[in-house]
């Protein structure tokens, strides 16, 4: 399975040797395919070594491309040598992609610094940026300014602009959210602005809770697709002590939820879960939401719009499900460590042991009867990335924050879904976080992408984003 395909140009100056390029255009091909990844490249019958030198030589790679322009997800530059600048200019500017790009320059040998060796790209990349730059597009560097395209540096590079390019082109498709019921009177902290994300491209799809309940109420028992949900339910978690009557329950809300998703397109959900659910319909909506998060369609609690979105970033830049969870707990005196919490709706992949149970904290005063269908358990050591938007309703945009962590083996006497995070120089970030106003909700996903969301959104959205170093 090809993870991304990128179109390739190779850049070449005619005073350097042929070879550098083509030998440079053979080597990134055989990277990407050994890695899994596509490539557009122009053959070394259209241009001379497959290269992009001249304005004739540009037009055919941007025909190429949008030729192809429904595959590629990113344009890789690479340089074996100086390159010529407007050549590469022309062939982005007329391929008209409007993708991520990546510029590589591959160094040179200290042995091989003759005429008929030498590459000079160190010199040309920065030649070549200042050229894309004056032309208004965007692009990405790699760490270091020369590397290698055949080294294990280089393969991490493709796998950060890979994340990149999933970021950009999973928000500038156009994202769909749905909100199920209205934000929980107690919680004005996740109030957002659908104006701020429409103009965004990411449209949010209300639907009442009792248009839910509607539809459940006309659905009998022995549907099929309850059936189905129920044995859906069983095989994704231990139930625990749960009665079938309210396993019932949720398999119809998950059912309805299923379909309305469908019907509607959606990419993600966030839904009211406090208190009206319990109160009117005798469950939590909780295990409905860890199957569908589980499944790669974000679910996030208490109507958190802006929480879903950091959820469904994290899930582009890694393939990966998310969780939303609470700042919730200072974790004795270690400065550099807190408690994540939720009651809990995490995908039971990042959990260990993950357990149906009853919700304990809205049990006290809506009964123990009415609270059954969370997902209780230790989330499971592991590196993470977590992330956090907002709309800044005052400064009319969107602002995020990530950076990241790990998950330690330590545990807690305690009820939910939780894990003891660290995160170097956390008093810092929660100082940022409270000094800017964001919310109490968290998105993490067990992968190390903060860098890769960092680029997209600033470099190719032009978001605002803290990166936490």
């Amino acid at each position: 399975m090809i993870k991304n395909t990128f179109g390739v140009i190779v850049a070449n100056r005619g005073f350097f040797p042929d070879k550098l390029a083509r030998q440079g255009r053979l080597d990134i091909m055989d990277v990407l395919e050994k890695n899994g990844y596509g490539c557009v490249v122009v053959s070394e019958q259209d241009t001379n070594c497959g290269a992009i030198e001249t304005l004739q030589e540009a037009k055919i790679c941007a025909d190429l491309f949008q030729m192809k322009k429904n595959m590629i997800d990113g344009i890789i530059i690479t340089h074996p040598n100086f390159g010529e600048e407007k050549g590469i200019l022309e062939a982005v500017r007329r391929s008209r992609l409007n993708v991520p790009v990546l510029i590589q320059a591959e160094p040179d040998d200290m042995a091989k610094m003759s005429i008929a060796d030498r590459r000079d790209s160190f010199c040309g990349k920065i030649s070549n940026c200042n050229n894309l730059r004056q032309a208004g597009i965007p692009y990405t560097l790699t760490a270091n300014h020369t590397v290698s395209v055949k080294s294990e540096e280089f393969r991490t590079e493709l796998q950060q602009f890979a994340a990149v390019c999933n970021i950009v082109k999973g928000l500038k498709k156009g994202v769909r959210f749905g909100a199920i019921g209205a934000r929980p009177a107690a919680f004005n902290t996740v109030r957002y602005s659908e104006k701020i994300l429409e103009r965004e491209g990411i449209t949010i799809e209300p639907i009442d809770l009792s248009e839910i309940f509607g539809k459940i109420e006309r659905l009998p028992d022995n549907d099929p697709g309850v059936a189905a949900k129920i044995m859906a339910v069983k095989n994704y978690v231990n139930t625990g002590t749960t009665p079938e009557d309210k396993l019932l329950r949720i398999a119809k809300f998950g059912h309805v939820v299923d379909q309305w998703i469908k019907e509607m397109e959606l990419d993600a959900i966030t839904i009211q879960c406090w208190t009206s659910l319990e109160e009117n319909y005798g469950i939590v909506p909780c295990t409905v939401m860890s199957m569908l998060s589980n499944s790669l369609i974000p679910s996030a609690c208490e109507v958190d719009a802006t929480g879903l979105l950091a959820m469904y970033i994290l899930q582009l830049a890694s393939g990966k499900p998310s969780a939303l969870l609470d700042w919730n707990n200072n974790y004795n005196n270690e400065p550099d460590k807190c408690v994540l919490f939720h009651c809990s709706n995490l995908p039971v992949c990042m959990m260990e042991k993950p357990e149906m149970k009853y919700q304990q904290i809205i049990a006290g005063s809506v009964g123990v009867e009415n609270t059954y269908g969370t997902i209780e358990g230790h989330i499971a050591p592991a590196k993470m990335t977590f992330c956090r938007t907002t709309t800044d309703d005052t400064e009319g945009i969107l602002s995020v924050y990530c950076g990241e962590g790990r998950f330690t083996d330590e545990k807690l006497n305690t009820f939910g879904g939780y894990g003891i995070m660290e995160i170097p120089n956390l008093q810092d970030l929660m100082h940022y976080i409270c000094q800017y106003g964001f919310e109490h909700h968290v998105a993490v996903n067990p992968s190390q992408t903060a860098e890769a969301i960092y680029e997209a959104l600033t470099t190719y959205l032009g978001w605002e984003v803290y990166l936490h170093e």
